[in-house]
């Protein structure tokens, strides 16, 4: 027997995406999948899950592939559990033309991890992103909302230290 939304998402999830719907018409609730799904991946510690994605398509009267769709496609929802920090390296030609293959190399080497994983403590998740729109300060990488710019390995020490 399948859960009905709201055994799955907490009420104030269903609140926070009630009040987002109402920004749009009535027949086009759906518009709020992206804000719905974020409300629901944060309430859920950082990451989406089937039953989880299949609520959301449930509670805004949408296919279960449609949402899939969405949160397949876009790298700020996380479709398996994350570190408590997200580092975003960019590896597009900006910054591939500064190095961020050393950025890159350097992270993997001091975390102990590959792209796409988490460090066993759970404290870092490692991953590869096409553009962060900050070339002129490349290598750059993301964590959480802040950038970090004109990368280094002394830099990215720094950093992991500091978040660590």
């Amino acid at each position: 027997m399948s859960k009905t939304p709201n055994t799955i998402l907490s009420p104030t999830v269903c609140a926070e995406i009630d009040r987002w719907m109402l920004r749009y018409p009535p027949e086009q609730k759906r518009s709020a999948v992206m804000e719905a799904l974020r409300f629901a991946q944060e309430d859920n510690g950082g990451s989406l899950t089937d039953s989880i994605m299949n609520a959301v398509a449930d509670y805004l009267g949408m296919s279960h592939i449609a949402v899939y769709e969405v949160a397949s496609f876009y790298t700020m929802y996380n479709l398996a559990p994350v570190g408590q920090h997200i580092i975003n390296v960019c590896t597009n030609i900006s910054c591939t033309l500064a190095d961020s293959e050393k950025v890159l190399e350097h992270l993997k080497t001091r975390l102990g991890i590959g792209l796409n994983e988490t460090t066993a403590d759970g404290k870092f998740t490692l991953r590869e992103v096409e553009c962060l729109a900050a070339c002129a300060s490349a290598p750059v990488a993301q964590v959480g909302k802040k950038y970090y710019e004109n990368l280094t390995p002394d830099k990215l020490d720094a950093l992991l230290d500091e978040l660590g």
